[in-house]
């Protein structure tokens, strides 16, 4: 089986390092906006065999029974590594030979994406595909096989770390470029890269209905 994992926070205190642009309100808002176009591309992906929430945050968990994703409840959040691994081991508990971690904060994410990635599933086990961040040190999306084939380092610098454990653990690993999925809402040049797109992405639309743009070009952005 192959899975699709979600790792969700508390989205009452989402998106931080926007702070100094957004009330916690908009933050909140933007945050969902993007959980429900995660779920919408991933609801539409043909070739997993399900797709599962981590997460302590209700509204989350509402919206994953109405998808009908499977939830995994956490004692505690304590970092999205911590949150990934536990999930993947719950999910390996399960039967699950390989798990997709995307995180919830892609705006331009498309179904198309996701299935590139999984097209790129090795067998036999042990292997790994990675997608990198914009800036390319980062890790956007990440399968392994198995799902707890290593640790995870989200953050700062992670792929590099995770390339150094997929090696520790002889891994075939595939980094793939994706342009749509490259992209993650984390601060506020972030915002104007996406608004600066022509996409049409329901993120962008509620960036734009929000006047986000003016507000940016306002506060030198």
């Amino acid at each position: 089986m192959r899975y699709i994992l979600l790792p969700i926070k508390d989205l009452t205190r989402a998106k931080q390092r926007l702070a100094d642009r957004f009330t916690q309100a908009e933050r909140t808002e933007l945050a969902w906006a993007m959980l429900e176009h995660t779920f919408a591309a991933v609801a539409a992906v043909k070739n997993i065999d399900g797709v599962a929430v981590v997460t302590l945050y209700q509204p989350a968990i509402a919206l994953a029974e109405r998808y009908g994703f499977a939830a995994i409840l956490e004692r505690e959040q304590v970092s999205e590594s911590h949150s990934v691994d536990f999930g993947s081991r719950e999910l390996t508990a399960r039967g699950v030979k390989a798990v997709l971690r995307l995180p919830l904060d892609l705006p331009l994410l498309q179904t198309a994406d996701i299935e590139t990635i999984l097209s790129h599933d090795m067998q036999p086990a042990p292997s790994c595909v990675i997608v990198p961040s914009r800036e390319g040190t980062g890790t956007n999306a990440i399968l392994r096989r198995p799902p707890a084939l290593f640790p995870s380092h989200f953050g700062q610098n992670s792929l590099p770390k995770h390339l150094a454990e997929a090696e520790i653990a002889k891994a075939q690993c595939t980094v793939i470029e994706l342009p749509r999925i490259a992209l993650d809402i984390d601060d506020a040049n972030d915002v104007s890269v996406l608004l600066a797109t022509e996409d049409d992405s329901p993120v962008r639309q509620w960036l734009l209905a929000h006047s986000i743009h003016e507000r940016l070009t306002d506060s030198g952005a």
